[in-house]
């Protein structure tokens, strides 16, 4: 099996609800690092798991839709927390629909919240 991964990283800011993480619970900026990981058995006609430069274009806009922003703000997060785990979920499905016809086998998305601190999210 092979394996491609593509990071980028993105600040947004966001702030938890639903419980009492004091400053956790008030507007803050994050630096993500949000990494794709992909993985095949085959390679396409030019000897790739899937090309780079589509992987870069899909994460970039992925990323767009999240840069600068307030997760909070945004209708993916409506009615949820706009933690790591629920970040990872969304990028993943947003990545996910991009890459349709990729004939990539397995996806996977890690986001680092800060230097030590990261979430995964894959489907199998």
């Amino acid at each position: 099996m092979y394996e491609l991964a593509v990071k980028k990283d993105f600040m947004a800011q966001h702030f938890l609800i639903g419980g009492d993480w004091g400053g956790e619970n008030r507007k803050h900026s994050h630096h993500y690092r949000l990494e794709i990981q992909l993985a095949g058995n085959n390679l396409d006609n030019h000897g790739f798991i899937v090309d780079i430069v589509k992987i870069n274009v899909c994460l970039e806009k992925l990323i767009s839709g999240f840069r600068d922003k307030t997760l909070n703000d945004l209708p993916e997060f409506r009615d949820i927390n706009p933690s790591i785990e629920n970040l990872a979920r969304i990028s993943y499905q947003v990545f996910r629909r991009s890459m349709q016809d990729s004939g990539t086998h397995s996806i996977k998305v890690k986001i680092w919240e800060d230097e030590i601190a990261w979430v995964s999210y894959r489907e199998d």
